[in-house]
C-alpha cells in the first residue's frame, strides 16, 4: 500500500522533527533521498494509532512516558533484517582461524567474549558458532557469544531457530545436513548451535545498554554503520574503544570504512581479511 504523506500532514517542518527524531533515539539515518522509505514504513503506525497526522505521531514519541513498547515498533517497522548464513565467511574464517588461537595462546582464566553487535535474526552469531564448533573450540576454551539487536521482532524470530531458504543460500550443503532439519518448509538450526548464544536487547546509541557488552575483545559491528550518520557512528566507536582490552577486534563489513572516523583502531590484515584493531 502507498502512503499519500499529504494526507497524513507531513509538512516540511514536521518531517525534519520526526527524522531528526528518530535519528536521535535509533541512529538510523534517513537522508533525502531515503525519506519516502522512511515514511512508508511509519506510515501503518501512524494510522494504527488513529492519528491524522505524522506531526501528532512525533508528539506521541517526544512528549508522551512509558511508550518504550511504541518505540519498540518504530524499530521494528524501520529495521532491515537481511542477512544470512556464511555471510562475508572470509572475515569470519580470519577470526576463528587466527584471532582466535591468538586470543588463547595466552592462558586466561575468563572466557572469550565475542558480541555481535547488530545481529538481526542472528544468521551472523550462528555462524560465527558454527564455525568454533567445526574447529573443536568450545571443547577445548571457554567461549561466550552474545547476540544483540535493537529490534525486538528480530530476536524473537532469531530465538525460534527456524529459518527461510533464503537465508541458507549461501551455506556449504555439508553443514546443512549436519546443523539443520527442515520443519514445514522452513529450517531449524541444530539446539547444540542455538544455545551457544545469548540474546540481549540492546540499541546502539543507548551508551548505558552498550557499555558492558562493547567491553568484549570481539565486536562484530558488520553493516549496521551504512544506515546511521557519521556523527553517530563516531559516538559509537569510540565507546567501543574506551570499553574494549587490548588487543580489541572490532570486524565492520567490507563495504563499511573508520578510517576518518576513528584513530582509536589500526586497519589490520589478519588471515586475508581486514580488521580494526585497538593496540
Amino acid at each position: 500500500m502507498v502512503f499519500n504523506s499529504e494526507s497524513l500532514g507531513l509538512t516540511k517542518g514536521a518531517e525534519a522533527l520526526l527524522r531528526d527524531l528518530v535519528h536521535e533515539r535509533t541512529g538510523l539515518f534517513y537522508e533525502n533521498g531515503n525519506f519516502d522509505m522512511f515514511i512508508e514504513k511509519l506510515a501503518p503506525l501512524v494510522i494504527s494509532r488513529g492519528f491524522q497526522s505524522f506531526l501528532d505521531y512525533y508528539y506521541l514519541l517526544k512528549y508522551d512516558t512509558g511508550i518504550e513498547e511504541e518505540w519498540n515498533q518504530v524499530i521494528n517497522a524501520l529495521s532491515v533484517q537481511e542477512t544470512y548464513f556464511w555471510r562475508e565467511i572470509d572475515q569470519l574464517k580470519a577470526f576463528v582461524n587466527e584471532v582466535v588461537p591468538l586470543h588463547f595462546s595466552v592462558p586466561r582464566a575468563e572466557p572469550l567474549r565475542i558480541w555481535c553487535a547488530a545481529s538481526a535474526t542472528g544468521e551472523e552469531p550462528m555462524t560465527i558458532a558454527m564455525l568454533l564448533e567445526e574447529n573443536g573450540w568450545f571443547e577445548r576454551a571457554p567461549i561466550e557469544i552474545y547476540a544483540t539487536d535493537a529490534s525486538t521482532k528480530a530476536i524473537e524470530k532469531g530465538k525460534s531457530g527456524l529459518y527461510r531458504e533464503r537465508s541458507l543460500r549461501n551455506l556449504p550443503s555439508h553443514l546443512r545436513e549436519k546443523y539443520f532439519t527442515e520443519e514445514q518448509g522452513l529450517w531449524r538450526i541444530s539446539p547444540k548451535i542455538q544455545s551457544k548464544l545469548k540474546w540481549a536487547l540492546v540499541n546502539l546509541v543507548d551508551p548505558v545498554k552498550t557499555a558492558p557488552f562493547a567491553s568484549a575483545p570481539v565486536i562484530f559491528c558488520r553493516n549496521v554503520f551504512i544506515y546511521f550518520s557519521d556523527d553517530t557512528i563516531r559516538k559509537i566507536v569510540r565507546l567501543f574503544a574506551q570499553r574494549m582490552p587490548t588487543p580489541g577486534y572490532l570486524f565492520v563489513s567490507v563495504s563499511e570504512s573508520l578510517l576518518r572516523m576513528t584513530t582509536d583502531f589500526n586497519l589490520e590484515e589478519i588471515g586475508g581479511a581486514f580488521v580494526y584493531v585497538k593496540r
